[in-house]
């Protein structure tokens, strides 16, 4: 620093130390235009690679992540015993000589909407009953029902089918 080959800057207790480019030859224009354009084409150069690279990742992972031919050959094979297990499914299906109608299927469908509405207003009159029984009994729903010897659907986890 003393000698002017480094320049220095004092800020509070630091000292801070560059060169001096006053001593450096100045470039001319035509330089600055050449060093430019070498920055350009570096960048460019530098982007090229870039994408390359970026290119040759995600083909990388494809290629990671998808099969090898051992594998596909065992998936091949599982999907061959599969697709035959259905077809012979399939065959003891069509082959059965108890199929059910349209019509059995329709009045099996009607049959079980009126057991559904009859179950729910047998129900409705048994709770019913029951609760003006209970307004003059002394002890609890649970005790009656255990006097009597009443079972509910709730009790055996019984629930009510919904529609269909």
């Amino acid at each position: 620093a003393q000698q002017g080959r480094v320049r220095e800057k004092v800020y509070g207790k630091q000292k801070i130390y560059f060169a001096d480019q006053e001593q450096l030859p100045a470039a001319s224009d035509a330089e600055l235009r050449g060093l430019d354009g070498e920055i350009a084409a570096r960048s460019a150069q530098l982007q090229a690679l870039q994408q390359s690279c970026r290119h040759m990742e995600a083909e990388l992972k494809d290629l990671n992540s998808s099969m090898t031919s051992p594998e596909i050959a065992r998936e091949i094979e599982a999907l061959k015993k599969d697709c035959a297990g259905y077809t012979e499914k399939l065959e003891r299906i069509k082959s059965a000589t108890n199929h059910v109608t349209p019509e059995e299927k329709e009045k099996v469908c009607r049959e079980q909407q009126l057991y559904r509405r009859e179950w729910r207003r047998r129900k409705r009159m048994a709770t019913e009953l029951l609760d003006a029984i209970l307004e003059g009994y002394p002890k609890s729903k649970k005790q009656f029902f255990e006097e009597v010897g009443i079972e509910t659907d709730e009790d055996h986890g019984v629930v009510l089918p919904a529609n269909v």
